[in-house]
């Protein structure tokens, strides 16, 4: 199983709803503050197609902001 990362920034309150999602239903997952960390901000970009925040990977999937479809691949990942 591949791990779940979020590409997020530390001021973004869907980034924080996400992280609590994950964390509350035990999915692990890499955070990527791309507030500081303008080579993975780029990596974000190029892979995604997306400039804002939160971005999630999930199973090489990409989603933009945190929604129920979101929660709804997360959960199936876990």
């Amino acid at each position: 199983m591949s791990k779940v990362k979020i590409y997020s920034t530390p001021t973004c309150p869907f980034c924080e709803q996400g992280k609590h999602f994950m964390r509350k239903n035990d999915i692990e997952y890499e955070d990527i503050n791309v507030a500081i960390d303008q080579q993975r901000y780029q990596e974000m970009i190029t892979k995604s197609g997306f400039m804002g925040v939160p971005v999630f990977e999930i199973d090489d999937k990409f989603f933009l902001g945190f929604d129920e479809k979101v929660q709804e691949s997360l959960l199936k990942h876990k």
